[in-house]
Order: structure tokens, then sequence, then C-alpha cells
């Protein structure tokens, strides 16, 4: 995403006192590697999961390709934040967690797959899994981690 862009909405939105240290760090950087941009870009994979925690996005589906990024950025873009927050509908915590649980066994199956030297299964996306399991782990609260902190192990 262009950087104007990017700090348009966290202006817009008033999220500048809600972004963590990294986040901060990273758009008051014109100068990020190349690393970090795909770092981030990648993060909307994460977002994708938390939209769909608050039921914007009606199901994940199994995480073999990315997210539709330009319907993330719509969900955000249609309305103000008071119309978001109002709009938001948050999932009941036993499909949360069982998102989380169908994540982490993917996970497994992605991290095994690489020890062994075998196939990842079933044509996955070792990235969108990685996002998805980032994200989850932060909605339960996995080892009461910050956001910019979240682990993933499996």
């Amino acid at each position: 995403m262009d950087p104007p862009f990017v700090e348009s909405l966290v202006h817009y939105y008033g999220l500048e006192p809600y972004l963590t240290p990294k986040e901060k760090a990273f758009l008051n950087t014109q100068l990020s590697s190349d690393q970090d941009r795909a770092n981030f870009l990648w993060r909307v994979e994460a977002a994708w999961v938390l939209l769909w925690a608050v039921g914007y996005v009606k199901e994940l589906g199994k995480p073999e390709t990315v997210c539709e990024v330009g319907q993330a950025v719509a969900f955000i873009k249609q309305r103000n934040a008071a119309q978001f927050i109002a709009d938001a509908r948050l999932r009941p915590l036993a499909e949360i967690l069982d998102e989380a649980d169908l994540i982490y066994r993917y996970h497994w199956a992605v991290v095994d797959a690489r020890v062994n030297g075998t196939e990842v299964p079933a044509g996955v996306d070792p990235g969108v899994i990685y996002e998805r399991h980032y994200a989850l782990n932060w909605l339960i609260g996995y080892m009461d981690q910050e956001w910019d902190d979240i682990t993933t192990d499996t």
C-alpha cells in the first residue's frame, strides 16, 4: 500500500495512539527495507482474520490463497470509525477458539513438512497460515502477549 494512503487512514480514524511501537517505527521511517515492507504487507492477512472476528468477513476458508486486499480496505474505507465499530459483531468465543485450533493444526502440518523435507500438505499457503495463527493467538490472548510480540508456537 502507498505510505501516504496508510498515513491518511491512520489519521482519519485517529489510530495514532493505538499503534504499536513497531507500527509507529515503520510509519515514521521513510527508508524501510524491502523486508520490512513485505512483513507489514503480509499483516493484511492478520487484519483479514480480525475483520472475520468482528463479522465483516463471512468465513476464512481454507488458507490456500491470500485474502481479498481490496475488500479488506473497502470494509474500512466505507465507514468512519464510529460506523465501523457500530457495524462490528464479535463472533462467539467458541467460533474463534475453533478457528485458532484449526489454524494451529494447519501450522503444525506446515512445520512438520518443512522439518521432514516433504511437500506442504493440501496446497495451503504457509504465509497465510502464519498470519492467521498470529492474529488468532492475539485474539485468544495466547500467553498474554502484546501484538508486536505474538508467537506462533507449534
